[in-house]
């Protein structure tokens, strides 16, 4: 093929992933299947490695990519990103509405809009092309955000405008992305964010764009910023030509012409809110035309021609009738508040956290109390205070157990911590749990081995400790209820298939306090199998990047054990994989001419794919980016290697050829 033939198949698979892209993603109705899709990226990316003088910052396969920022840079808003005076009520609204009517002659029309409840960001394109994203910051000054908004697959990469846009919108986490994380941060032992916002803007403040792109946010786009477009009149029209230009916009809107379709349009979503996949915490109400907006100008804070009407919160009251207690796989004994069932943003609650025994004393609540509980984030229920007036002295003040409620054994209250555990190593609410986490998806992922089939087999006696799960036996897995044939066999397969897993996911799902998937992947990389990682020392540990001195020690503990010692040994005579299968740790000895330093590869190689050069340096320690800067230390220039090859000449970068390459390789 050549370079003509390249560039034209390039920029028909471009076009035609971002057709599919935005389908997908914005429209939310796919013309392809995700292995057609899948496909043509594929083709793309190989296209992209032998042609590299075509691969643009607005391809599909560039939406993550570079190293982890220090820091994020400043942008200045060139027109502010000024935040809306709030409404509360009906009053408020009418006097908006009041108040716009009067500052201008002709009669207004106003667009409400659902408030995202959300992370305000602003796009910038130039000539087409996506250059610049950020926060709102304090309205004049946001934070630089480009990488990790590039990962969002709703903004388009580049638009059919040849001209400077800057458009606004809300960066959001939907629900079920936000439901999915906190499930993967509690498997880690790490702190759930309490609701969607926090964890949007939490995401896109990650200095790692592969964080962010992880999260799976989305946006909504709503307005501009800098665009010299005379022919729009109104923001109704600007919302259309948004959405014409392939940006995502809500498409819950409604054009109003009185307060009274306002109220309709507000009232209507108050009572449908919960229906959504995504958090809204009010309505935005606009003045429509254009130039009545300029007319009535801004405040020092705010347009006057815009209000955000705020729901009020979302609480309830209720009974509580008891306070349950549940052990969890570490031991920790968790209260939970059994209610008289009560309907709140939409559904009906009858349990709420209530967290530790520290939060009940502080707020003082009581078995029998009449509770205020609500949702946090709209997701999940607490309990928030007591009613103290109407209580009738029948109430009980709740006391936390000396003992385990699954099995009995004294339980303890480490120093430092507020949670109450169970140290009994054979308790088996513990090691229910810790069956249920092994074969988790981000632990063993075993396909068909969910909680319920866990809790039926171990309530069955077929199942006690992990190594039981690689014994099971198919007749008499048969003999249960709801076990066909067909679903046995399933299970049986899925349950070999995760003996291949590579060393990480093994040491995640053994449940060793203090290591998450990501300390367990960062272990696995450095002692690479079982053996070594058993005989690694306190100060071994310690010296690994991102292993701490309290993950360190959990680790020499739980490998001293002679429980953990047999299992392991079982585990290996069952043939579980015991060795880490990814990338190896990089060679930092002086010994590697890669060690520390920077290479770019450009151009086409006879040797290597560009994959396997780019593995192969950084398994000697060296790392591997795809542009060429001042930070480059090397640049490996094969056939025809165009521009970057210019750049590194003129950075005076020392460059070399392939046969140097394979030399430096294979020395």
């Amino acid at each position: 093929m050549d370079k003509q033939q390249a560039q034209d198949q390039i920029n028909a698979l471009k076009e035609v992933l971002n057709q599919y892209g935005y389908e997908y993603y914005v429209l939310d109705s796919p013309s392809v299947p995700d292995s057609v899709y899948d496909e043509k990226l594929r083709e793309l990316r190989d296209l992209e490695a032998e042609f590299p003088e075509f691969l643009t910052d607005d391809s599909p396969t560039q939406r993550i990519g570079g190293a982890p920022l220090d820091a994020f840079k400043k942008v200045q808003h060139n027109i502010p990103m000024m935040s809306l005076g709030n409404a509360f009520n009906e009053e408020d609204l009418r006097d908006f509405v009041r108040r716009a009517s009067q500052g201008t002659d002709e009669p207004v029309s106003f667009v409400c809009e659902l408030k995202i409840d959300g992370l305000a960001v602003s796009l910038t394109y130039e000539n087409g092309k996506f250059v610049r994203g950020a926060t709102r910051g304090d309205g004049t000054t946001g934070e630089d955000i480009t990488s990790n908004l590039r990962t969002i697959r709703s903004i388009p990469l580049s638009i059919k405008l040849n001209e400077t846009l800057e458009v606004r919108g809300e960066a959001y986490m939907p629900h079920q992305s936000f439901l999915s994380l906190n499930e993967s941060r509690l498997a880690n032992e790490e702190e759930p964010f309490a609701n969607p916002r926090n964890a949007a803007a939490g995401s896109l403040r990650q200095l790692d764009p592969k964080i962010a792109a992880e999260r799976n946010l989305d946006v909504f786009l709503y307005g501009v910023g800098e665009w010299n477009t005379s022919t729009i009149t109104t923001h109704s029209e600007r919302l259309e030509k948004l959405k014409e230009l392939g940006f995502k916009t809500n498409s819950e809107w409604k054009k109003c012409s009185n307060i009274e379709e306002i109220l309709e349009f507000i009232e209507y979503w108050t009572t449908e809110r919960p229906n959504l996949s995504y958090e809204i915490d009010g309505i935005v109400i606009k003045v429509d035309n254009l130039e009545q907006q300029e007319a009535l100008g801004f405040t020092a804070k705010s347009p006057r021609w815009a209000i955000a009407y705020k729901f009020p919160a979302e609480e309830a009251i209720t009974t509580l009738v008891d306070i349950e207690l549940s052990v969890g796989r570490t031991g920790v004994i968790t209260p939970t508040a059994i209610l008289e069932p009560v309907k709140i943003a939409g559904s009906t609650v009858g349990r709420a956290s209530l967290h530790n025994e520290d939060l009940i004393r502080e707020q003082d609540i009581r078995i029998g109390d009449t509770v205020v509980i609500k949702k946090a984030g709209d997701i999940i229920p607490k309990v928030v205070r007591a009613v103290v007036e109407k209580r009738t002295g029948e109430e009980k003040e709740f006391e936390m157990p000396n003992e385990c409620p699954a099995c009995g054994s004294e339980v303890v209250r480490l120093e430092g911590e507020v949670a109450i555990r169970c140290i009994n190593p054979n308790c088996p609410a513990q090691l229910m749990e810790g069956l249920i986490h092994f074969s988790s998806r981000n632990a063993m992922n075993i396909d068909g081995l969910g909680e319920k089939v866990v809790i039926q087999l171990f309530q069955e006696k077929l199942i006690h400790t992990i190594a039981d799960l690689y014994r099971l036996d198919r007749e008499e897995l048969l003999r249960l209820e709801r076990m066909g044939e067909k679903s046995v066999d399933n299970l049986l397969r899925a349950i070999e298939t995760s003996k291949e897993n590579s060393l990480e996911k093994l040491l995640f799902g053994l449940g060793i306090r203090f290591i998450g998937a990501k300390a367990a992947k960062t272990l696995a990389t450095e002692f690479e199998t079982m053996e070594k990682l058993q005989r690694a020392t306190f100060d071994e540990l310690v010296a690994v990047d991102e292993i701490g001195e309290k993950m360190a020690d959990s680790v020499v503990q739980y490998f001293s054990e002679e429980k953990v010692i047999d299992l392991l040994a079982e585990l290996a005579a069952l043939n579980l994989n015991m060795e880490y299968k990814g990338p190896k740790k990089a060679e930092q000895g002086s010994d590697s001419i890669f060690a520390g330093k920077t290479v770019v590869l450009t151009g086409k190689m006879e040797t290597y794919t560009r994959n396997e050069a780019k593995e192969l340096i950084e398994s000697m320690g060296g790392s591997v980016t795809g542009s060429v800067s001042k930070k480059t230390d090397i640049l490996v220039a094969g056939e025809d290697a165009g521009s970057k090859y210019d750049k590194a000449k003129k950075l005076e970068i020392t460059i070399w050829d392939e046969q140097q390459l394979k030399e430096a390789i294979e020395g």
